[in-house]
């Protein structure tokens, strides 16, 4: 998470939370600030919900939605969007990248981590790949800031809007 220079009261949104594996994390980060968990599955949220009040969080907001259609964030409202195992299970990438982009304050940033290419784990179809990332990116309007190794088996892009 160094690479995103985190602030006690930065608003975050996790598109695709899942259950939470990066919300729980960032919500201790960001004490004074925020992180929206969106999703398109109800029972996901309502785990992470739960997770976050057992941690007694209570800077975690849950909004279901499919992000491939809204986010249903207010514009400019973010510093930081997450895109962390998403890209690979989204049709319209680019349409994604510009919803991110859409949230996002000026100066914000978006993460995206996805499975490289050659990754024995993970999903066989669909995986999106870090040039066609980038020119999704850019195309959306948002500026390359930089890409490095998220572990064995995930790459990671940061965009800056």
């Amino acid at each position: 998470m160094k690479q995103l220079r985190l602030q006690k009261g930065m608003v975050a949104a996790d598109f695709g939370s899942g259950s939470g594996g990066w919300v729980i994390p960032l919500a201790k980060k960001l004490e004074e600030g925020k992180v929206f968990a969106i999703d398109i599955l109800e029972e996901p949220l309502s785990a992470l919900s739960s997770k976050a009040r057992m941690e007694k969080l209570f800077n975690v907001q849950t909004i279901r939605s499919d992000v491939e259609q809204t986010s249903k964030m207010i514009s400019d409202s973010c510093d930081l969007v997450l895109m962390t195992n998403l890209l690979f299970e989204i049709k319209d990438k680019r349409h994604i990248l510009e919803e991110g982009k859409r949230v996002l304050k000026n100066g914000g940033r978006i993460l995206v981590v996805d499975w490289k290419k050659d990754a024995p784990f993970g999903p066989k179809e669909g995986r999106a790949l870090p040039e066609d990332i980038k020119k999704f990116a850019e195309e959306a309007g948002l500026k390359f800031d930089k890409e490095f190794e998220a572990g064995p088996y995930h790459y990671g892009l940061v965009f800056i809007k």
